[in-house]
């Protein structure tokens, strides 16, 4: 992995959300993520840390990327899926289609993976992210059944969904020669037996 070229301070027209990221894997491949900060990811992309804040809050948020961003298409995906499709179905495409990911990304998402599930500072962290995106199943399966999403099916569904997801990356990250959207399309399938309307 490289660092993307170093920027002249005070320049976020020529800084994206890619070229942090890639700087700041360097650096904790490098360094560990305990000990790199902020600060010296923003020395490393050529902006100041001032500058690091209007796209990353905090250092906690690198490794999730455009998160936010993606749960809106994860929304957008769920919300576009036929109406005559049975709902445990539904949420088993959207969940398979939001972990498809272009295997030339940088840096790669088995890193990113990685990197969270192992390191004990992003463990709170990732409670919040996941909340959210249990949230998005929720709110969908609250509408395709007419419930509120803090009821108890819609809120079982997310629990469940995310459970069944997070299994097939722990053995995805287990196994190099693995294949990450057949580990969670077999793992979603065990939601037809909590779901079947």
């Amino acid at each position: 992995m490289t660092a993307s070229p170093r920027r002249t301070p005070g320049r976020p027209d020529a800084t994206t959300h890619g070229q942090i990221e890639q700087a700041a894997f360097a650096l904790f491949a490098r360094r560990g993520f305990g000990h790199t900060t902020l600060a010296q990811i923003a020395a490393e992309v050529g902006v100041s840390t001032r500058t690091l804040f209007a796209y990353y809050p905090s250092k906690n948020d690198i490794p999730w990327g455009q998160f936010t961003r993606t749960l809106e298409n994860f929304e957008r995906l769920l919300d576009d899926s036929p109406a005559d499709l049975p709902l445990f179905e539904a949420v088993h495409r959207g969940v398979v289609e939001f972990n498809r990911f272009d295997p030339a990304s940088d840096p790669p998402h088995r890193d990113r993976m990685r990197l969270i599930f192992d390191t004990p500072a992003l463990q709170a962290h990732s409670v919040l992210r996941y909340a959210e995106w249990r949230a998005v199943i929720a709110r969908y399966v609250a509408r395709r059944l007419g419930l509120a999403p803090t009821d108890f099916v819609p809120e079982i569904i997310g629990q469940v969904s995310l459970a069944l997801a997070l299994s097939a990356y722990a053995e995805w990250l287990r196994d190099e020669e693995a294949d990450l959207l057949a580990l969670i399309a077999e793992s979603m399938d065990h939601l037809r037996e909590y779901l079947s309307v």
